[in-house]
């Protein structure tokens, strides 16, 4: 007699359903009261079916999840997503891992995944069919403890590697530069930034990185009682950590721009120095909805030093600014013009200072015809060296107007800056020009040379006698020589502070073959070739001291 099978056996439960029909019916509910259960993984459609018992390992409503496999990371640490994603799709016709689901509360848990890949012809990987289940119970307190370890050095690591960049940033287009990078949101887990500023009684928004650009235009300023996040975190001076959801039932306003992005979360901390609120920073996520109490920890850690580095920030580009409109008032409010003569002159603050410095330059007709052409330098980076060349300035101009010779002008400014009160010296170079006789007399005083570019488009320097510097105790009375040159109708001529010489260490002599250079190649227009010079050095290599030049040449045009 045949035996029957056991899955065609009857059960013992006078039900009349057979042990196979038994499980078949009752295992989802086992699993899923185990926190376990089946799923099927689309890959080229990116779409998963999952069963009653894998929807509760991520805490999904029966009618909540959508299918998607981006909703599925959306439950997930950030940083276990990419790696069950590489070994599905690796060359393995099974796999298994270990990864971390985020509780709506921002509890962390653990679950595991079990499932078989069916692959195409071509050796890619179509879907995977398997069991995840929650794995809290099974991992060893130790095991548990070494990934808690590794998360808390990599948030020490994160503080420590962005209070370290954020001590490096001097102005606040440093501090954006640092937020909206690569590097700051990497480790992070963040997809984007927004930095606002409090300015009266307005949020000023200075950039965003992951929002729509029209957010940026059109609320860009916003008054600090407005209903929007940002701001009420600036008003309370609470961290916000809202979800999409969120800002589409209380922020409606903000949802427009909001909807169209694939933002889950926001993180809005409010920044303050000295008791003051002074800004927010909002952390934008996706793929994630809840912040455990060790990352929301991590991320108020951050907001107390971003706060005092913006302030420092801000306070920096105010001097910055303060500095360069002192040095500017204290500059030619014009220069004149003379007959048959072009000029051409800049002046450009250090990149990386906040304080007034001594270049300047200075053109002025003089009593017997032509003009005087001075570039000079006090030594020093304050107000009191600003305030020191603006006197020496005025009487290099008073000696000018007297009619003296270069050779006195000089000599009378230096023994005017040896009887002020002041321990400063400065460097300085004055050439009287008369265009009527194309000629130039120069004086200089521990200048750089002045630099001539010929009719050929050569640059050379112009051997100019020197003579101390200005100011030096009882060496005031000693005379000055004075070299004269004739000045071609294609020659131009460049006089210029050191700080456009020196760059990076490098000598002057290093400095003086790259200006040759950018003069040789450099446009006929002398505006055009000032603005080249200029730029081109801040473009290679930064600008790291102030920047004073003078262009000259005799009229073309005539």
């Amino acid at each position: 007699m045949e035996r029957p099978s056991a899955s065609g056996s009857p059960s013992s439960d006078d039900s009349g359903r057979t042990l196979e029909e038994i499980l078949t019916a009752e295992l989802p509910g086992y699993l899923a009261a185990n926190l376990m259960g089946g799923f099927i993984w689309e890959f080229p459609s990116d779409r998963v079916y999952l069963r009653e018992g894998a929807l509760r390992v991520f805490e999904f409503e029966p009618d909540e999840f959508d299918g998607r496999a981006d909703s599925l990371r959306e439950r997930m640490v950030t940083r276990d997503a990419p790696g069950l994603v590489e070994r599905a799709l690796a060359g393995a016709d099974e796999y298994g891992a270990y990864f971390r689901t985020r509780s709506r509360d921002g509890t962390l848990r653990w679950a595991h995944v079990q499932a078989a890949i069916k692959r195409g012809d071509d050796g890619n990987a179509l879907r995977a069919v398997g069991i995840v289940r929650n794995a809290d119970a099974e991992l060893s307190h130790a095991a548990q403890q070494a990934i808690l370890a590794a998360d808390r050095q990599q948030q020490t690591d994160v503080v420590q590697a962005t209070t370290a960049a954020l001590a490096r940033a001097l102005s606040v287009e440093d501090l954006l530069e640092l937020v909206t990078g690569g590097p700051f949101l990497a480790g992070l887990g963040a997809s984007g930034v927004a930095l606002s500023v409090v300015e009266q009684d307005r949020r000023r928004l200075l950039a965003t990185t992951g929002l729509p650009p029209e957010l940026l235009h059109d609320l860009g300023v916003a008054r600090i009682d407005s209903p929007l996040p940002i701001a009420e975190a600036i008003r309370s001076q609470t961290a916000f950590f809202i979800t999409r959801e969120d800002v589409r039932e209380n922020y409606p306003l903000l949802w427009p721009y909001i909807e169209p992005t694939d933002l889950t979360s926001t993180a809005i901390l409010p920044l303050a120095a000295e008791a003051r609120p002074t800004g927010a920073l909002a952390i934008l996520y996706q793929g994630r909805r809840d912040f455990s109490p060790e990352e929301r920890n991590l991320l108020l850690a951050l907001a107390g030093t971003f706060s005092q580095s913006l302030q420092r920030a801000l306070k920096y580009d105010q001097e910055h600014s303060m500095a360069a409109a002192l040095q500017q008032a204290m500059l030619p409010a014009r220069i004149p013009r003379v007959p048959g003569l072009c000029l051409a002159v800049r002046y450009q603050p250090a990149a990386r200072g906040h304080q007034a410095g001594g270049d300047w330059y200075d053109a002025m007709t003089l009593p017997g015809g032509g003009i005087a052409l001075v570039v000079g330098d006090v030594q020093g980076h304050d107000v009191h060296a600003a305030a020191v060349m603006g006197q020496v300035r005025a009487a290099l101009r008073a000696y000018a107007a007297e009619g003296h010779s270069p050779e006195t002008i000089m000599a009378r400014t230096s023994r005017f800056l040896a009887e002020l009160d002041t321990d400063l010296i400065a460097t300085c170079i004055c050439a009287h020009l008369r265009p009527d006789s194309a000629s130039v007399t120069f004086v200089r005083a521990g200048h750089p040379y002045p630099l001539i570019r010929g009719a050929d488009r050569r640059t050379g320097p112009i051997e100019v006698a020197g003579g101390l510097p200005l100011g030096l105790p009882q060496l005031h009375d000693e005379p000055y020589p004075a070299t004269r040159i004739g000045l071609g109708p294609e020659d131009t001529l460049l006089m210029c502070t050191d700080g456009l010489l020196e760059s990076h260490g490098s000598d002057l002599d290093a400095g003086e073959r790259q200006i040759r250079t950018l003069l040789d190649e450099g446009p006929s227009d002398l505006d055009e070739l000032a603005e080249h010079i200029v730029a081109t050095i801040e473009q290679r290599q930064g600008q790291e001291d102030d920047i004073a030049l003078l262009l000259a040449c005799l009229d073309r045009t005539d």
